[in-house]
């Protein structure tokens, strides 16, 4: 039987990421990051000079999960492990982060149109000094979208808070022609890796 005390801190705003911690049966506690302190936010986003999509994803998984491992200590909030995540698009080495405006949406999508494209998620664990970290990729091909397709789905709110300008959960599905990877992962919590890692970390799931 499962130890009804065993919980984790999730690092991450993500709604998506808490679903699917819940279909695999992982209780958690949010451990937020903050965006803006006075020196800016805990964790900077920013892909550094000629930075590699997986070497940025994999970095700043890391350095999301070590903040909240030390936001964890300064509050002295009870030991747990950690996870933290994230998600990046890229095609043609290009990194496509959030768009921040319906311009920005637009472009992501005409330049996924037609194409095939790799969904990085990176899942970072940290519990008693040991850390843990996956990176998995997926290839996503999307058909080609009309500029009045792509109008319509900028229009509604979907685009603007996940990488790439798109979610594989909601009405964006109907661009996908074929997936090579983790549904899970493109959706921003890849479970199979997400699941060994904890299990690592002494979860037990199931």
């Amino acid at each position: 039987m499962k130890n009804p005390f065993q919980k984790i801190y999730l690092a991450s705003k993500s709604p998506r990421r808490r679903e699917l911690l819940r279909q695999i049966d992982v209780a958690f506690e949010l451990l937020l990051l903050r965006d803006q302190t006075p020196r800016g936010p805990d964790v900077s986003e920013e892909v550094l000079p000629d930075e590699a999509p997986q070497a940025y994803v994999t970095r700043v998984t890391m350095e999301k999960a070590r903040s909240a491992h030390q936001m964890m200590i300064w509050r002295s909030l009870p030991a747990r492990p950690i996870l933290a995540a994230d998600t990046t698009v890229t095609i043609d080495g290009k990194i496509l982060g959030k768009p921040a405006n319906k311009q920005e949406a637009v472009e992501m999508l005409r330049l996924l149109s037609g194409r095939t494209h790799q969904v990085l998620t990176s899942v970072a664990v940290i519990h008693h000094e040991q850390s843990w970290q996956l990176t998995q990729v997926s290839d996503v091909l999307f058909k080609e979208l009309s500029d009045a397709m792509i109008n319509a789905y900028c229009e509604t709110s979907e685009p603007y808070d996940k990488a790439g300008g798109y979610g594989i959960q909601g009405l964006a599905a109907i661009f996908i022609e074929s997936i090579r990877g983790s549904h899970s992962g493109i959706m921003g919590l890849p479970l199979f890796e997400t699941a060994q890692l904890l299990q690592q970390a002494g979860i037990r799931i199931l």
